[in-house]
């Protein structure tokens, strides 16, 4: 029997980072396409179907004939301003589906594609254009969030780059950056404040950036910014690292709540449980066949109305 080649999923594979790349064309191109889809009265729902659609269409032109589990590594969710987490309405709540979006409200698209286990997940906040825009200008407050949101996100980019890392310089320059400490999650926090504050605006509440593995979007570090209580991040970026960095700012306290709907978006854990009942079984099969360990909403299962009673189990 031949045996098995262990397949290296790190950076040091240069088809890993291809794969990875493939996955973020693929996502990218989905978040444009789910952007020009979110107009004044569109449902939620229905631009949420046809974005997880599309990117279904695109990932079947990649890697074709070849053995490599590829799919969605995080379904297209449309998530109104008040909402933290991302949000993706099932059609069988009535309410919920009923939801459209509404001129001048800052929303947030996120979506993912996967090659290989090897995920990509990329997100952005827009506006909901007005049906007559005023030459297209963002009022005050809407434009002081974009814009502390647009430069706390790029300085995390760079806090989070491990020291040592210059492209070029003097000896000096360089012997001076291989020298240095690299930030503190305290510091990160204390940084991005900074900037969400000079435009009056605050960092969300546990705002979470997580290491990215193979088949895994929440490793084993995290950093989390402006933490609540009893909350603490693990670890800082390394050289290799794949991270999915994440920064939410707010016009308000910043402070979270947990609302009282119904949750929509679920990933399977590693955790092993006994399930006793057959339709939490079934859905518990299509969930492992489908989406492994990534996330996943009900209504991409075969039966939503069964899988909403099949999830409650697992």
């Amino acid at each position: 029997m031949a045996e098995e080649v262990a397949v290296d999923y790190s950076l040091n594979n240069p088809d890993t980072l291809t794969k990875y790349k493939v996955a973020a064309q693929i996502s990218q191109k989905a978040l444009e396409f789910v952007a020009g889809l979110c107009i004044e009265g569109a449902k939620i729902v229905d631009t949420c179907e046809r974005g997880d659609k599309f990117l279904e269409e695109e990932i079947s032109k990649v890697y074709k004939g070849k053995k490599i589990p590829k799919g969605i590594s995080h379904p297209t969710t449309v998530s109104p301003s008040s909402y933290v987490t991302p949000y993706t309405p099932l059609k069988t709540d009535t309410e919920e589906a009923a939801v459209v979006l509404k001129a001048g409200e800052v929303i947030k698209i996120q979506l993912g594609a996967q090659i290989d286990g090897l995920g990509a997940i990329v997100c952005d906040s827009i506006i909901i254009p007005a049906g007559k825009n005023d030459g297209d200008k963002i009022p005050g407050r809407q434009a002081d969030l974009l814009l502390a949101t647009h430069w706390a996100n790029e300085l995390l980019l760079r806090l989070m780059v491990p020291p040592g890392l210059v492209a070029s310089g003097t000896d000096e320059e360089k012997a001076k950056s291989q020298a240095a400490k690299p930030y503190s999650q305290s510091k990160i926090t204390q940084l991005l404040e900074k900037v969400a504050k000079s435009y009056d605006c605050n960092i969300v509440e546990s705002t979470t950036c997580w290491l990215f593995e193979h088949n895994e979007i929440e490793g084993k570090k995290k950093i989390i910014l402006s933490s609540g209580d009893g909350v603490k991040g693990e670890g800082l970026p390394e050289v290799g690292d794949v991270w999915g960095v994440e920064v939410g700012v707010s016009l308000g306290s910043g402070k979270v709540k947990t609302l009282s709907n119904r949750p929509t978006l679920h990933r399977r854990t590693v955790t092993k449980y006994g399930l006793s009942r057959p339709s939490s079984r079934a859905t518990l099969n299509e969930i492992v066949k489908k989406f492994g360990t990534f996330p996943f909403s009900l209504r991409q299962l075969e039966d939503e109305r069964a899988a909403k009673v099949g999830v409650v189990e697992c």
